[in-house]
């Protein structure tokens, strides 16, 4: 028994008191998420998924946990502004692991769509279904402690036309532990697209726990965009589970200009034939930051397409890991699956491990994987060099063009713009850390 031994207690000490800050829906799956939990503890570095992210030592300190969802005196409205022009018309903050409650208005949404809060909204037939069905302890420990979230639902056919901005804002006097939680419902033909910024208000340590639901419905499309920009205290663990019916689209992209240690999983299963998703990440990461992306996208009907970009650039001591597996079922015949992961290391203390797997049980698919971990081009600086480019510039241009393949994929056009502008601070020198929320400034 490792450091998992103090969550153990703290349930079996504070069942009540989370439980009567919560919903039945939710509390229904604690117990259960408890029991598995304490059979298995934190996963050590010998189980696959988790071989480059010791999770025993990100547990082990003893984090403040508010059950008693004690309201934190902040208004985000004082604190982030968002102008970004035509990004989006409906604002909602996450203080820790609480949706903030306003009056300011939102912005008109479609008729039947429901963004709110997950204690309110969430319904047995979707909450916990795929996450649930993980056997991931870092999941079942959001399960057990999860007392709110974020739900969001779109109903057949409708549309949502402007992207939808949750700014999830890290704020205590003291260290902090918060368990986020988000449900995704997308019915038959609806079409959402997602911006989650993740910042750090406060010079403490942070440990975030997040677990993210999507059903994606026949014909439906779902755009996720998943931003951190937080401090070198901050630690992130993220889950993301998402379920695909036929002919379905989901674009998904984690991009971390600022972390301290970050954990990204995400498991997608194309379940409904003709279903397609493009998943993008990249990652810029210096002194001893460290950013782990695990994915695993499961193919189980014909005819479906998967896409995986990669990218990562490292410098000083910082650390990087890609570990990503695409699953070709039996019957999932016609498969098309690309997985690239492209990284650079900028000193020789910086370190990426990289493992594309495949895994095919179908004899009539088209799927390549490949990797690569290098330095920039010797022949492409020597050149900006004899032009007068100092080496300092060139070596930003040449990475900035690195990262924006990536960028350049991503459908919402103000946010890749913005993007592009971050980046190049980032590459500068001149983005050190979270200042509230970047993209909105």
């Amino acid at each position: 028994m490792g450091s998992e031994k103090q969550y153990i207690e703290l349930y079996e000490e504070c069942r009540e008191m989370i439980h009567k800050h919560s919903s039945d829906v939710m509390n229904a799956e604690r117990d259960e998420a408890f029991y598995r939990f304490k059979a298995q503890g934190f996963p050590s570095k010998k189980v696959e998924r988790y071989k480059y992210t010791d999770m025993q030592k990100l547990f082990e300190p003893d984090y403040g946990l508010n059950l008693n969802r004690l309201q934190i005196p902040v208004n985000p409205y004082d604190a982030f502004r968002c102008d970004v022009p035509n990004l989006s018309t409906s604002l909602y903050f996450v203080v820790n692991d609480m949706l903030y409650h306003d009056e300011k208005p939102k912005g008109h949404l479609p008729e039947g769509v429901i963004i709110g809060s997950l204690k309110d909204f969430a319904t047995s037939d979707y909450y916990n279904h795929l996450a649930g069905q993980a056997n991931d302890a870092t999941t079942d420990l959001n399960t057990m402690l999860a007392q709110d979230g974020l739900y969001v639902y779109v109903p057949k056919n409708v549309k949502v036309e402007r992207a939808i901005q949750v700014i999830n804002i890290l704020r205590s006097d003291v260290d902090l532990m918060v368990s986020r939680r988000v449900l995704i419902i997308l019915e038959e033909g609806a079409e959402i697209k997602m911006l989650f910024c993740d910042h750090a208000a406060d010079d403490r340590h942070f440990l975030a726990t997040q677990v993210i639901e999507a059903y994606v419905g026949v014909n439906a499309s779902l755009d996720l965009y998943c931003l951190e920009e937080t401090h070198a205290k901050n630690v992130r663990i993220s889950n993301v589970y998402i379920d695909q019916q036929a002919n379905s689209h989901v674009n998904h992209h984690v991009i971390t200009l600022h972390n301290g240690v970050t954990r990204n999983k995400l498991d997608l299963t194309l379940s409904g034939e003709g279903a397609e998703c493009q998943c993008n990440g990249c990652v810029i990461a210096d002194k001893q930051q460290h950013v782990d992306n695990n994915t695993l996208i499961i193919h189980q009907a014909s005819h479906c397409t998967s896409n995986e970009r990669y990218k990562y650039v490292l410098d000083d001591k910082a650390t990087g890991a890609f570990a990503g597996r695409v699953l070709v079922e039996h019957g999932a015949q016609k498969t098309v699956s690309q997985m690239t992961n492209q990284n650079l290391t900028a000193t020789k203390e910086a370190r990426m491990y990289t493992q594309p797997m495949l895994e095919i049980y179908a004899d009539d698919v088209k799927c390549a994987h490949g990797s690569t971990v290098g330095q920039l081009n010797d022949a492409a600086l020597f050149y900006m060099r004899q032009r007068g480019i100092s080496l300092k510039e060139a070596k930003m241009l040449l990475q900035n063009a690195f990262i924006n393949e990536v960028i350049d994929q991503m459908n919402l056009e103000p946010l890749r713009n913005r993007l592009h502008h971050l980046v190049e601070k980032r590459f500068r020198g001149e983005l050190n850390k979270c200042e509230g929320c970047k993209l909105c400034k």
